[in-house]
């Protein structure tokens, strides 16, 4: 009979004690300045943001909710001071429009200089004409013309005198165009009149428009150039008095912005182009206002406006971008095009900003899936990082081979630290298929997920508890519900000497605490509401469980709790619907017959078991040769079974279940079903720890409840999950009233005596075991069978 003793009831659960939380309340004290646990991601974002070189991008590990956003967003809010951020501006480059000229300006500069040139030109818009409409540009403008009228009509009246003395008619027509048709003194010649002439006379006709040609074609030429000079004149005046009104204003400017030459010189450009296009100021303004209003964009001329790509406030603090949807467009920006009378219009004003753009001079976080999943988005932020330039192509340029007429700005120099977010399955990926993600993300930001147990780091966590309560506006909580906050911890990372990182949970517990606390019109947050909390998540997220449990209520899912049976057992699994996990009882069976030692998975031959559960299987198999299969082969073989499962099994957790029937049913000993068991088995017969321990024991509890709780029943767990166990109240409450008991083992052969109240035994010298020990009694029927064999 096994005098394996249950576990006692401070086993089963690790309280926090009052003594460690010396305050009354989340009032009394100070939030949390930092990220609780995470020393060494912290480490890591520092030294990435310190390090000026190339490629020091950070990729953070971790599950989602354990604040690596958070922290990092903290962390760089801090840093951001230590750099200065600069505006960016698009500009138009008036030697090549295809090609806008990017213009760098210290923080805060960028609109102020957009908002002058727009006063600029609205004064420029109403200036302009008004000089041009005056008597004195009219009187001037009107003397040019006259003196060139004037000329032209000189010259042209020599030719038609001289051509008029010998009887030839002069007839200018278009410009270069003329005539010259000889006549009677008063009518021109007909072709036959001219033809009835004497030929003498005919060829002095000729003669005489031949030598006027070639004057006339001179004078032509002069009249040309005298059009030219005009022309320049004409342009000379009007960028005399378009200077007039220009220079002084634009000259205010470059004063004003002396000290950056960029803007001096661009607003140098300004003027030199504004002398040569004032015409551009002189029309009636319909085209513009067309586009104008087809690019939601103010009436004022667009070649000498300033896109203003990125804009600071004067303190000029690093920019820290978020991009939830880095999409190519989103993350490089794009040149907007507009139709303008079915013709597809764009400039350099269209063009607009990308997350790149946003954060040049700081920082850019982005999930790393999210990225990876966007065409061609990935190979683009390499390139850009590997350049140094954000370079705004078209993805039109990225698809195909030929792509629309556009723009090519200039490639914007880039500095920017990118934080990619992502598990480290992903991390893991990139690393081994992509030669340069370890060039560009040089630094991992591996985040905990679980902190050590001790008085200071509780500490630690209840002040983490008031910054999410300030943080979040909730009900300060007192020390009790704080305390029930940390047990709760505690379980999530199943473990009693450890805490939970994940942030998340602890907020939404909080803000679903606080929810109660309201209902129950409490001004604090006490125990009994995150209990409350607690109670009616776990409702809400558990109809799959209780439709489980209502299977073994009504008799359809078959479980004994009590009695004896040989070759079945209860072994226990846990089960995921998502947002929640619970443990139930499987009814594991063993048939043994006369053959070869092999040991058959019913789950592995019909491929309903996974990898890991076909290897605790063969390990199975090996510890049961290496005890009874020394001298010769076993002449039995077995089957082993999930009765009742329909899905496939995986994981190991059921292996000493699983051998445990098998034993049994070799030796004709019966398992007591009022005993449950988890835990897996290596070679040598050692348990080893399984997952989900709580939630299994709580699961047989449940069913041992459903079919009527004796006093005598339990689970069997291996010794190195004792310190996983954090069990609920309805468990520990039948625990210390003796109603149900938790054991633990080291090795299989204790949990063999538990279950059958036989003890295992010691081989002698020889390997025998004594014949009236469990083991004993298995290898007198292996030699029952080897004699029969022999008779055979």
């Amino acid at each position: 009979m096994s005098k394996k003793k249950p576990l006692q009831i401070q086993s089963l659960y690790k309280p926090c004690l009052t003594k460690d939380f010396k305050f009354s309340s989340t009032r009394a004290l100070e939030p949390l300045e930092g990220i609780l646990g995470q020393n060494r991601a912290q480490e890591a974002v520092q030294f990435a943001i310190s390090m000026a070189d190339a490629g020091y991008n950070i990729y953070a590990i971790g599950r989602n909710g354990l604040g690596k956003r958070t922290m990092i967003m903290r962390f760089l809010e801090k840093k951001r001071s230590d750099a200065v951020a600069s505006d960016w501006c698009y500009v138009n480059n008036f030697d090549d429009v295809r090609s806008p000229k990017v213009l760098r300006l210290p923080a805060g500069l960028g609109m102020p200089l957009k908002k002058d040139l727009e006063q600029l030109l609205v004064r420029l818009q109403k200036g302009i004409p008004q000089a041009f409409d005056n008597e004195s540009y009219y009187e001037r403008a009107e003397q040019i013309k006259n003196e060139l009228s004037q000329k032209q009509e000189k010259s042209l009246s020599r030719i038609a005198n001289a051509a008029k003395k010998q009887q030839i008619s002069l007839t200018v027509t278009t410009p270069g165009g003329y005539r010259l048709v000889a006549t009677d003194g008063e009518k021109p010649y007909s072709a036959e009149t001219f033809a009835e002439l004497p030929e003498a006379r005919q060829q002095e006709f000729e003669d005489a428009i031949n030598k006027l040609e070639k004057k006339l074609r001179t004078v032509l030429r002069r009249l040309s150039q005298w059009e030219q000079e005009y022309a320049d004149k004409q342009q000379a005046l009007n960028e005399e008095i378009a200077l007039a009104v220009s220079q002084h204003l634009i000259d205010n400017l470059k004063k004003k912005y002396r000290e950056h030459i960029e803007v001096v010189e661009h607003l140098e450009r300004i003027q030199a182009d504004l002398l040569k296009n004032v015409e551009i100021f002189l029309d009636d303004g319909e085209e513009q206002a067309a586009l104008a209003a087809a690019t939601m964009d103010n009436k004022l001329p667009r070649r000498y406006q300033v896109n203003v790509m990125v804009h600071h406030d004067a303190n000029g603090n690093a920019p820290i971008v978020v991009e939830d949807n880095p999409n190519y467009y989103n993350l490089f920006g794009a040149v907007e095009n507009v139709t303008y009378k079915g013709t597809v219009f764009t400039d350099f004003t269209l063009i607009r900003p990308g997350a790149l753009h946003r954060a040049n001079g700081g920082y850019l976080l982005m999930d790393a899936i999210k990225v990876l999943e966007q065409p061609f988005v990935w190979d683009a932020i390499k390139r850009t990082l590997r350049s140094g330039n954000v370079a705004m192509n078209a993805l039109e340029k990225e698809i195909t081979l030929s792509g629309t007429i556009s723009l090519e700005p200039e490639p914007m120099p880039l500095e920017v630290k990118i934080v990619l977010f992502g598990d480290r399955d992903t991390y893991l990926l990139l690393q081994q298929y992509d030669p340069d993600f370890g060039e560009l993300f040089k630094v991992t930001a591996d985040f905990e997920s679980e902190i050590s147990r001790t008085p200071e780091t509780q500490m630690h966590y209840a002040r983490f508890i008031t910054s999410l309560v300030r943080e979040k506006g909730l009900m300060p909580c007192d020390r009790y519900a704080v305390m029930r906050i940390l047990e709760h911890s505690a379980r999530v990372a199943e473990d009693q000497n450890r805490l939970s990182l994940h942030a998340a949970d602890i907020a939404n517990l909080l803000r679903e605490s606080n929810y109660w606390a309201n209902e129950a019109k409490a001004k604090m947050i006490h125990s009994e509401h995150v209990d409350k909390a607690l109670r009616s998540a776990e409702y809400r997220s558990s109809r799959i469980r209780d439709q489980v449990f209502d299977s073994i209520r009504d008799g359809t899912t078959l479980i004994s709790t009590l009695g004896e049976k040989v070759g079945q057992i209860n072994a226990l699994s846990v089960l995921s619907t998502g947002d929640h996990e619970f443990g139930v009882p499987s009814r594991v069976t063993a048939t043994t017959h006369y053959g070869d030692g092999e040991v058959i998975d019913i789950e592995r031959d019909v491929k309903l078991a996974g990898a890991i559960h076909s290897k605790g299987m063969m390990i199975l198999s090996a510890y049961l040769a290496s005890i009874f299969g020394k001298n010769g082969p076993i002449r039995i073989s077995a089957s082993i079974a999930f009765e009742q499962s329909y899905s496939e099994v995986d994981g190991d957790s059921a292996s000493m279940a699983e051998f445990c029937a098998i034993i049994s049913s070799i030796a004709d000993a019966p398992i007591k079903q009022n005993i449950a068991i988890t835990g897996s088995m290596n070679q040598f017969g050692d348990s080893q720890p399984v997952g989900g321990v709580n939630e299994k024991i709580e699961g047989f509890f449940e069913t041992c409840c459903i079919k009527g709780l004796s006093g005598e029943q339990g689970v069997i767990i291996p010794a190195s999950n004792e310190h996983n166990l954090m069990l609920n109240k309805r468990v520990l409450d039948a625990c210390k009233e003796k109603k149900f008991f938790i054991y633990s083992v080291r090795n299989v052969g204790e949990a063999l005596e538990i279950l059958t109240g036989l003890r295992v035994g010691q081989p002698n010298e020889k390997g025998t075991y004594s014949r009236n020990t469990l083991f004993g009694m298995v290898q007198q029927k292996l030699k029952q069978l080897k004699m029969a064999e022999r008779r055979h």
